[in-house]
């Protein structure tokens, strides 16, 4: 009889504090899982990266950390290709000592690679062990990458050329036509869309592809991935959520901003964040502004500062009033609340949250899901576009706000148009608020014993080696 080992793997996400909280959530599932499993996560820190620390810390004792600072430049068109490509060599010295000092008690049995990192296809290759992509957004998109490349292979498809234009695309993951102006910006450059047709190509050599969704939330997307048998086999394990509703990190906001919420009727209230990297110009705070007043409804705004420079974050304010219109914090003070940083799952845990003004990323989407709240597109960047169109057009789980919008054009949302969704966010008895309230049910039940996303990971589990 084969000699059972624990099994060690390889996590390797992406750069961005939200691609590495979804990865320490997925390891703790794991190791949760499967006593048998320990997990080393290897964290590629970007120059901006200053939380990672307390994520990292909070985890159990099989699972550990390495942390890899390069000194390198960053820009748009290197991040994809140079910035990880750059962490090959260290990774595969740190690899090669874990083995060396781990032999003797744990297996090296796999990589579980973020969706941008798949250059650590060949150090998990010079290992002999198994790559599995862990991709971070929907499984839509994923169809959609998957899409680019074989058409672009096949029938020499180039999608730069959509750029600007009306055109449709019948991807076979969204069950309706998508437009071009909902594309990634990134898909119209042909230097980074190489990187997008590239990524497909080295998918389609791993072992298998860990998506953070659920069946009953894309179930059109993942029948469509499951019937195309020249994709490896697609495990949906979500929602994977950091859910925090406690004030861990003892920060000094967040009382006040709990104790406002207590102070404001049962679902009453419309709350507008952005994520770690939305902000805007003065004149379109303005707006909002005005669209806020004008609505009449309860609102809690995470109003962030733009950064003075490329790849920094957005910070806080220490005045809000000067980029707000003269008098409205006063006009609004009894129903309304201007914050900084917000604690965003706690904010939509709320009972007195009713809406969720949203830049639509997928982890603040899940999020969403798990806290039955009904979303107001307002994307921003990278795949929100595309994540917004499949939420309003295909799943009914969102309005739209401006679908199209891109973070550094531009283009002013008129505060009319801001009004007017956040007043269909808002209305009380909706068909979205309804379907959103069932998702929030199930989102909780797949991942209980028989669920959809408990039993994806059991067979993922299943097919990890754990002998010699």
């Amino acid at each position: 009889m084969a000699e059972t080992k624990k099994s060690k793997l390889v996590f390797i996400p992406a750069p961005g504090i939200g691609h590495l909280i979804s990865t320490i959530e997925l390891a703790k599932l794991l190791t949760d899982r499967d006593e048998r499993l320990s997990i080393t996560v290897l964290i590629l820190k970007l120059p901006m990266d200053s939380k990672t620390d307390s994520y990292s810390q909070k985890s159990n004792s099989r699972i550990r950390f390495i942390e890899f600072f390069l000194n390198q430049p960053i820009t748009p068109n290197n991040f994809v290709t140079d910035f990880i490509e750059g962490h090959k060599d260290p990774i595969r010295d740190a690899v090669t000592k874990i083995v060396r000092d781990e032999s003797n008690s744990i297996r090296l049995a796999g990589f579980v690679i973020d969706m941008f990192c798949t250059t650590m296809i060949d150090v998990a290759n010079e290992f002999g062990v198994p790559t599995y992509v862990f991709f971070t957004t929907t499984a839509a998109m994923l169809g959609f990458i998957f899409y680019l490349q074989s058409r672009g292979d096949e029938q020499k498809l180039d999608v730069t050329e959509y750029k600007n234009s009306n055109t449709k695309l019948l991807i076979p993951t969204y069950i309706n036509p998508v437009p071009a102006n909902v594309f990634p910006s990134k898909l119209f450059d042909k230097d980074s869309l190489a990187p997008f047709v590239s990524m497909a190509r080295r998918f389609r050599e791993t072992k298998g592809i860990l998506i953070n969704t659920f069946l009953d939330l894309e179930a059109y997307a993942l029948k469509s991935l499951s019937d195309d048998h020249t994709i490896p086999p697609i495990y949906s394990i979500g929602p994977i959520l950091h859910v925090k509703v406690e004030n861990d990190d003892n920060n000094k906001d967040y009382d006040e901003i709990i104790n406002w919420l207590h102070e404001q009727p049962v679902s009453s209230v419309v709350f507008l964040c952005f994520g770690s990297l939305g902000c805007f110009d003065v004149e379109q705070v303005k707006e909002i502004a005005v669209a806020l007043e004008k609505s009449g409804h309860r609102f809690l705004w995470s109003l962030r500062k733009p950064p003075p420079k490329d790849f920094e974050h957005p910070s806080d304010y220490e005045n809000f009033e000067v980029v707000l219109p003269e008098g409205f914090l006063q006009r609004t003070a009894g129903i309304g609340k201007v914050i900084g940083w917000a604690p965003q799952v706690a904010v939509l845990s709320h009972h007195s949250v009713g809406g969720f003004v949203s830049h639509c990323g997928w982890n603040s989407t899940l999020e969403s899901v798990w806290c039955g709240v009904p979303i107001a597109a307002w994307p921003m960047y990278a795949e929100q576009q595309t994540n917004a169109f499949q939420l309003v057009k295909d799943l009914g789980i969102a309005v739209e706000i401006k679908m199209d919008y891109r973070k550094g054009s531009d283009v002013i949302v008129k505060a009319e148009e801001i009004e007017k969704g956040i007043r269909h966010l808002m209305e009380p008895d909706s068909e979205m608020r309804n379907k959103m309230k069932q998702m929030k049910s199930k989102s909780r039940l797949t991942l209980m014993e028989g669920g959809s996303s408990y039993n994806f990971l059991t067979r993922f589990i299943d097919n990890i080696p754990m002998t010699d």
